[in-house]
């Protein structure tokens, strides 16, 4: 299969119509109903008190490509519940989920569990029904403020290219790369990240999971589209990092289940398989897929930090190069196990020298196996410095010089504080929401999540476990039952969480018709895992989002 590469210069992994908005003027933050924050509050001698749905508006105007933009935006939050909630008043001295009759003494109970979603809707005004994307990062348990104030809202912030970015004030600028011009934009936080929370009885058991958490944002989707009169619209998921998984379970949730056919989903930084993920494989020996799909990073990481024993002419050639190396002779060697003989075993390492820098004796020690983590620890351990994981252009001092991988991320340390401050002080400044309340970038959801999946097409109960994750059969049940859907791959080149070519090889492995490999289109940037965290790469990125939904967004004919 051939493709094309773009060469341009945050979870995270990871990740927002209206005709009518809350009650208040045009540019004025409208009186809010309180909510609980947190958990619900219970003022009333201990009853619980449900979540409120409430939003506060406000409007700007944002330039993009010399045109000026006058939005809406909407910051709030809408109640969803989990899949086997009845929505029926019911009999208070039942045991079945629902709300309770008003007055029946029944909110006294543990109650159902449910999830105050938190959102902002950018809508350009007198848009109609024009192309709408709903957005998120992912994690899992990652807020979205990092695709908010990065990427595509209509202000941003200014971090440093492949530096730590310096400390307080920060400056928010314009975002020439938003992507209001193509779109009205939904900015979604996952139940219990940002500004969302959960409540009720086994609320993280409710919201926390792979299935459980995609039906929540099928839930808030199609209140949505309810709540601003959006069913018409040309509509696109957006997801980041684990926003690709959920993208994936979500897309087909909503086609299959709810009958809400999308036009394009668009994935940045994907990773649908965890078997393929390079963090530790050595834990699910005998699948040495991740070691191959991994090795062009590796080799485009070396090449940026100048490791590399040779001279390559560019990096577009090196890595078509490591590829064919990669799932050819790299691949048969793996397969051999212990029956690799002795002179082939020493020619596999010394071609691994040459495409990512490391030392033919450490190389071999490793069993030709290295994964993300030990690549980093030593790439650039010679000078005391650890390799970034989210963007490996991005270095910094190693904790341990004795450990055996990186235990912190450089891009990470260098670029959040930026953007943990800005949204806040933008959200209570301009958007106007947040008054007592406590935003939550992230929360610690991964080891207690729910990595069991149930499969479509799979008898009830033919669940994944989470060595297995995998929803690649989801995203094509989604292009097999929607013929006319259309699927954008983004990527960077110096991603060590989610490698670019393991997106490429879970693509081409879907299990579906070859025929529907033409409506996927593959897009590739000279960034990391944030591939918005470099301006050049940001204005690409947004050109070819912005081109994808205006090329799929034309009526039937």
């Amino acid at each position: 299969m051939t493709r094309s590469r773009s060469t341009v210069a945050l979870g995270a992994l990871f990740a927002l119509a209206c005709a009518q908005f809350a009650a208040g003027a045009p540019g004025s933050a409208a009186p809010a109903e309180k909510p609980a924050d947190g958990t619900a509050e219970k003022p009333d001698g201990g009853r619980f008190q449900p979540f409120k749905a409430e939003a506060t508006q406000s409007s700007g105007v944002v330039t993009v490509g010399g045109q000026a933009i006058a939005y809406q935006a909407v910051a709030g939050t809408l109640i969803v519940h989990p899949k086997d909630w009845d929505d029926v008043p019911r009999d208070p001295k039942s045991d079945k989920d629902g709300p309770a009759a008003s007055g029946d003494g029944a909110e006294s109970r543990n109650p159902t569990a449910e999830a105050s979603m938190f959102y902002v809707a950018y809508l350009k005004t007198n848009g109609g029904d024009r192309p709408l994307t709903f957005l998120f990062n992912g994690g899992p348990g990652s807020s979205t403020m990092w695709l908010h104030m990065g990427a595509f809202g209509p202000r941003r912030v200014v971090t440093a290219t492949d530096l730590h970015t310096p400390a307080a004030p920060y400056v928010l600028v314009n975002n020439g790369s938003s992507l209001l011009d193509a779109s009205d934009l939904v900015f979604i936080d996952a139940p219990g990240a940002g500004f969302s929370r959960i409540a009720g009885r086994d609320k993280e058991k409710a919201f926390f999971g792979v299935d459980a958490d995609a039906y929540a944002f099928a839930e808030f989707i199609a209140q949505f589209l309810t709540k601003y009169g959006r069913w018409n619209s040309p509509k696109f998921l957006f997801g980041e990092s684990y926003g690709t998984p959920r993208a994936a379970v979500l897309v087909n949730a909503l086609q299959s289940e709810r009958l809400i056919d999308f036009n394009g989903v668009i994935l940045l930084s994907q990773i649908l398989n965890f078997d393929l993920s390079p963090d530790r494989p050595t834990g699910n020996p005998g699948v040495d897929t991740p070691y191959q799909t991994v090795l062009p990073t590796y080799a485009a990481t070396a090449w940026y930090h100048h490791k590399l024993p040779a001279e390559h002419k560019d990096l577009e050639s090196l890595l078509a190069e490591v590829e064919e190396f990669a799932m050819g002779e790299y691949g048969l060697a793996l397969a051999a196990g212990s029956e690799l003989a002795g002179a082939r075993r020493d020619a596999i390492a010394a071609k691994l020298h040459q495409y990512t820098g490391l030392p033919v004796d450490y190389i071999l020690k490793a069993d030709l196996r290295i994964d993300g983590g030990e690549f980093r620890q030593n790439l650039q351990g010679d000078a005391g410095m650890a390799t970034g994981r989210l963007d490996s252009r991005f270095s910094g001092p190693l904790i341990d010089p004795l450990s055996q991988r990186v235990d912190y991320d450089p891009q990470s340390a260098a670029i959040s504080s930026a953007y943990v401050t800005a949204f806040n002080d933008y959200a209570r400044k301009e958007l106007h929401y947040g008054e007592n309340k406590a935003f939550k970038p992230s929360i610690p959801v991964f080891r207690s999540w729910n990595f069991q999946h149930q499969l479509p097409g799979q008898p009830a109960g033919s669940l994944s476990s989470r060595q297995g994750s995998n929803v690649m059969p989801d995203l094509a049940n989604a292009l097999k039952i929607n013929p006319n859907l259309r699927i954008q791959l983004n990527a960077g080149y110096f991603d060590l969480a989610t490698p670019f070519f393991q997106g490429v090889y879970e693509m081409r492995h879907l299990p579906m018709p070859a025929s529907l490999q033409s409506h996927i289109e593959y897009r590739f940037y000279d960034s990391g895992h944030m591939v918005y965290a470099k301006d050049s790469s940001l204005a690409l990125l947004h050109d070819n989002v912005a081109a994808f939904i205006r090329r799929t967004s034309a009526p039937a004919k």
